[in-house]
């Protein structure tokens, strides 16, 4: 299972998500207005849009600001304008990352993605250094402690309702679909009654290297204070940790 999806689980696990630390409505609002701006207003017709406000509702986030953010992206309302930036790098061993960032301010982004990188045992690469290592996937992680599930009847629903792939490790299943497919296994867990622990159109690395000793440390410090910036809407990278070293981070 990928890297990310793990540091998903530890940061689940230990309370450290968006949510708790209140960021995570303006990160919504900015994915929202992107969406919005490059697709159009109505999420009937804008599969970006819809999936971000359904992962707005699910975060209870109020109608009345997913309504107004709609209103500033389409220009019906006065708002900031935000620009969607992607930077590449590298991590402890050579693992890459792939960050996504939604900014009011290119120049500030930039020297932010410099400074974290560098600082925290990274090295900031050129664009399309390593996208070329990730394919754009639906990814739905869910927890086997939140759910009392067979794991046979699971994967037949997910590939019966389009999904690509269901891995699974002692704690968690993650299913794999391709974009187009990703609303309708969700919608077909949901149906089912199964909780989902997180959904989204992710960056799936197509190979990881595992990390071991202190470089799993140094990588899961790199990923939180990236994903810490107000501008980092998304963290992808290719590391694996194999299982006997996890538990040290889920205790």
């Amino acid at each position: 299972m990928a890297g990310h999806s793990k540091w998903k689980n530890i940061a689940h696990r230990k309370g450290k998500q968006d949510a708790v630390r209140g960021k995570i409505f303006t990160k919504l609002s900015k994915e929202i207005f992107i969406a919005a701006r490059q697709g159009g207003g109505d999420p009937s017709a804008n599969s970006r849009l819809r999936i971000a406000i359904a992962k707005a509702r699910e975060n209870n986030m109020p109608s009345d600001n997913i309504e107004r953010v709609i209103k500033k992206a389409t220009g019906e309302l006065e708002g900031v304008n935000y620009e969607d930036i992607v930077y590449e790098g590298y991590g402890p061993n050579g693992v890459a990352i792939y960050v996504e960032v939604l900014t009011d301010s290119r120049n500030r982004a930039a020297s932010d993605m410099r400074h974290i990188f560098s600082k925290y045992g990274g090295n900031l690469g050129e664009s399309g250094c390593v996208n070329w290592m990730f394919d754009k996937k639906g990814v739905i992680n869910i927890l086997k402690e939140d759910n009392s599930l067979d794991e046979e009847e699971l994967m037949m629903l997910v590939l019966d309702a389009g999904a690509e792939d269901m891995q699974s490790d002692d704690d968690s299943y993650e299913v794999i679909t391709d974009p187009d497919s990703f609303e309708l296994v969700k919608q077909s867990l949901d149906d089912a009654g199964i909780k989902i622990a997180n959904s989204e159109i992710s960056m799936v690395p197509q190979n990881t290297i595992i990390l071991t000793g202190d470089d799993i440390p140094k990588m899961l410090k790199l990923i939180e204070k990236l994903e810490d910036n107000d501008d980092v809407q998304n963290v992808y990278s290719n590391f694996d940790i194999n299982q006997e070293e996890m538990e040290k981070f889920n205790n």
